[in-house]
């Protein structure tokens, strides 16, 4: 992304999910802040008025499989019909254009050959500069608020995630991230 702006571009990763999903919404609200949400099929098809919410509210998205695989335990072609599943329920609520499928590997990991024929299918794929780690019960929220302050600068993808698994460390970093760049004078942008 362009590092001449200041400009942050969070992302969540794995949901939506009903209460995770909604406090991020609404937190972004305060800081009339927009992101992108890598959405995970099957919870669309689970909570579907909630990814409506986000759409509405002017966030993008991205498909994120549609049962959170991990593309480098399977077959490519296997791989591909998930994210075609995925697809088909996004496209329930809301039609891509091309310039709009974009798409991240779940644990940030794919075999050459499935990030070649996601591709051809037109997908971007999108990965990141800065890991918040909130998923990750070994770590603190005061190091994944640091996590994100150390490796993000104007133009940076941070990853954050809509889950359950993350929410209790996200509740306390989304806000304190929020209002630090704000502060500095920078915007958040979704993808």
């Amino acid at each position: 992304m362009p590092r001449d702006q200041d400009t942050i571009y969070l992302s969540f990763d794995d949901g939506p999910h009903p209460e995770v999903t909604t406090w991020v919404l609404e937190m972004l609200n305060k800081y009339n802040a927009k992101a992108t949400f890598f959405c995970v099929g099957e919870n669309i098809d689970k909570y579907p008025a909630v990814f409506k919410k986000l759409i509405s509210e002017g966030h993008s998205f991205g498909n994120h499989t549609h049962n959170h695989l991990k593309g480098w335990k399977i077959s490519t072609p296997q791989y591909l019909e998930n994210v075609l599943e995925a697809e088909a329920v996004i496209s329930r609520f809301t039609k891509h254009t091309e310039d709009q499928k974009l798409f991240r590997p779940p644990y940030g990991k794919i075999k050459p050959s499935q990030v070649k024929r996601l591709q051809l299918l037109n997908y971007k794929i999108v990965m990141w500069d800065s890991l918040s780690a909130d998923f990750d019960a070994s770590i603190s929220a005061e190091d994944c608020f640091n996590n994100v302050i150390e490796n993000s600068k104007a133009g940076s993808i941070v990853v954050f995630h809509d889950s359950e698994k993350a929410s209790e460390k996200l509740k306390k970093v989304l806000p304190k991230v929020l209002a630090y760049y704000s502060e500095k004078g920078f915007n958040f942008k979704g993808l």
